[in-house]
């Protein structure tokens, strides 16, 4: 009984080792606002018509004022979107430096 209760234990820990090895993508260099894809509620910042001023306001879906970010030269390939500005992305800092101009 031991014996297989160790050997279940064993299996359930390897098991879960391999499960969570996954590829994961390199972080996209620049992104683009792709208008024209969002789904209601779903856009990431205001409106391209000035509409609104915030994420997740849009009120129908595929407005062509309303957008996200998407990886840089993705947009182009969805159905509907239209590139409507790149950025870069943000770097990641290695520490975050405290703000000097509070005392």
């Amino acid at each position: 009984m031991k014996q297989s209760v160790l050997t279940a234990i064993a299996s359930v820990a390897a098991l879960t080792g391999t499960m969570s090895v996954q590829a994961v993508p390199d972080q996209p260099t620049h992104w683009e606002k792709c208008a024209g894809i969002a789904k209601a509620g779903k856009n990431d910042c205001g409106a391209l018509n000035g509409k609104h001023d915030c994420a997740g306001q849009a009120t129908i879906d595929n407005s062509k004022h309303e957008w996200v970010y998407v990886p840089l030269g993705t947009c182009e390939k969805i159905v509907g979107g239209k590139v409507a500005k790149i950025k870069p992305a943000k770097a990641k800092s290695a520490s975050a430096k405290p703000d000097k101009t509070k005392s």
